[in-house]
């Protein structure tokens, strides 16, 4: 039987691709953005159906699987980390209710590593009794872009729940990740617009205090650090136009970036360049979620209950 799934906060479908990578299939996305619409109509040949705070949960198509990468503001170092005192924060509250009307066997949640500790730990404490008190069992875990082939340190959040107390492990990190030559064009290739000015060039050489590695990634933190290294930091939907200079000399391209979150080749561009840095900024790593996907996949068709619970049942049929 195909598994059927739900893409909520759908950006450009990231999520969607890695649960499709096995097998399932996508029968309803949502997504506000008018630039995520294009991309993902482009690419899925369907255009989300609009705020998911405007759709009535009975109007959701029945699913196995909700998926949802909710916005990750309210709780991001970058943002003021308001939680749930956010209106943006009250959105998981959404996901909470699409799971009590529609009751589907599992779902995976995404959001930023700093969800884990916001509030002290408060915050990530009522989404997961709010969670369990739904009746699903939860696993929560942080994985790296880094340890799943990707170039990007990217430490998200993953938040899997099941109607049944199944027998399910995250997927063990590959701890490599390929070489940044694997992603970045050549540079006589590249569009003059993406290199920065001579200044923010010698700027950032003034900085730099040590051997380089070749290729590398540039990154200016907020204090005005500079570090140069062989692999990206996170895409940010919001950073500064020069937060990444490849080699120190220019902007990553469109494809460059969604090479980074691990898209297709074949994944189609129909938006602007200062939309695709939102976009991608706001997506997910490709492969991490492939690999939870085939977890979580693998679990529901073997369906193995853990010990425990078989052993509860061997107890109350004496």
């Amino acid at each position: 039987m195909t598994i059927k799934i739900i893409d909520l906060f759908a950006g450009i479908g990231g999520i969607r691709l890695g649960f499709e990578a096995h097998g399932c299939e996508c029968i309803f996305s949502s997504e506000w953005d008018a630039d995520a619409q294009k991309m993902y109509e482009a690419n899925y040949g369907e255009q989300p159906h609009g705020d998911i705070t405007k759709i009535a949960p009975d109007d959701i198509p029945n699913h196995d699987i909700l998926l949802a990468g909710f916005p990750c503001q309210p709780f991001s170092i970058i943002g003021k980390s308001l939680g749930f005192a956010d209106t943006r924060g009250t959105l998981f509250f959404n996901i909470e209710e699409i799971l009590r009307r529609k009751q589907p066997y599992a779902f995976m949640l995404e959001n930023v590593k700093q969800l884990r500790s916001h509030d002290r730990g408060r915050t990530l404490l009522v989404i997961k009794q709010k969670l369990e008190a739904l009746g699903y069992f939860i696993y929560i875990t942080v994985l790296n872009a880094l340890d799943f082939g990707l170039p990007q340190k990217r430490e998200r959040i993953i938040i899997v729940g099941f109607k049944e107390d199944l027998e399910f492990s995250f997927p063990t990190p590959l701890a490599s990740y390929q070489s940044l030559s694997k992603v970045l064009e050549e540079e006589c290739n590249v569009d003059p617009s993406y290199f920065a000015t001579d200044k923010i060039v010698a700027n950032r050489l003034e900085k730099i205090k040590k051997i380089l590695p070749n290729p590398s990634i540039w990154h200016e933190n907020k204090g005005g650090n500079i570090s140069a290294l062989p692999y990206s930091c996170a895409l940010r939907a919001g950073a500064s136009y020069n937060y990444l200079l490849v080699n120190g000399k220019r902007r990553l391209t469109s494809r460059e970036m969604l090479r980074l979150q691990g898209f297709p080749e074949t994944f189609q561009i129909v938006v602007s360049y200062q939309a695709m840095r939102k976009l991608t900024g706001n997506s997910v790593a490709v492969p991490v979620i492939e690999a939870v996907a085939g977890k979580m996949v693998e679990a529901i068709q073997q369906r193995q209950l853990k010990k425990t619970v078989k052993q509860l049942t061997l107890l109350e049929a004496i």
